[in-house]
């Protein structure tokens, strides 16, 4: 069984009289442990999908099924749930709390858990172990590298072990040394944990560190392939 599958996805926004479409008939399907890239311009649709995908948002009709459930059967509490212990977010403007520590910041999807309190500092310290991030543990955002942001980012989507992780952007705001040290850490996540991967960007040579690229132009799938010559980012960039 396909843990996402979407068949015919339109998406409308109403402005009073003005409707805007954004996603047309939208049909695909992800098994579980995929790494996928979902590819396009500005203004292609990719990030409003993304949100329907990690239920920030809902399709205006067709049918979006997660592990086995359609979308529209889901309370807005159940929504919330399954957001919080089954999807993890990076963000590429890091969405970090300014003024509150790495752990912290990594701790924060815990909070909103079923997991029991004395089991998060372990969870954490081992998050943050993972992304190589352990000797900043006890900094705060400000006296962090654009780079060492976005693996905290990227701790903070892992403490909940979530069936699937959306990466949208996760190296806009990066240099290129920072970008392949995500992307390696990304490509780990897929290839050792097994971790489902979305990963949205609208760089041709960031997609292809993905194993299977949907394109999309003007809301619509222009194509659905795998990767024949992948990027591997090496693994020389954790330090």
């Amino acid at each position: 069984m396909p843990i996402i599958e979407v068949n015919a996805l339109n998406k409308i926004y109403r402005d009073g009289d003005v409707e805007t479409k954004v996603l047309h008939n939208v049909s695909f399907s992800v098994e579980r442990g995929e790494f996928v890239a979902i590819m396009g311009p500005s203004g292609s649709g990719k990030s409003t999908l993304l949100h329907i995908l990690g239920f920030l948002d809902r399709h205006t009709s067709g049918k979006y099924c997660f592990e086995g459930k359609i979308m529209d059967d889901y309370s807005e509490e159940e929504l919330a749930r399954v957001r919080n212990e089954k999807m993890g977010f990076v963000f590429q403007a890091f969405n970090l709390m300014p003024r509150t520590t790495v752990f912290d910041n990594v701790r924060i999807p815990l909070l909103y858990s079923r997991i029991p309190r004395d089991k998060h500092e372990d969870i954490v310290h081992a998050a943050i172990e993972s992304v190589a991030l352990s000797h900043r543990i006890h900094h705060e955002p400000s006296q962090l590298s654009g780079g060492e942001k976005q693996r905290v980012a990227i701790a903070r989507a892992l403490v909940n072990k979530p069936s699937v992780i959306f990466a949208d952007e996760p190296t806009g705001n990066l240099d290129s040394h920072s970008g392949k040290m995500v992307m390696e850490i990304i490509q780990k996540l897929n290839e050792e944990d097994g971790h489902t991967i979305f990963l949205i960007t609208h760089e041709t040579y960031t997609a292809e560190h993905a194993k299977r690229i949907i394109k999309l132009v003007d809301g619509s799938i222009e194509s659905d392939a795998e990767v024949n010559h992948r990027h591997n980012a090496s693994a020389q960039f954790i330090k």
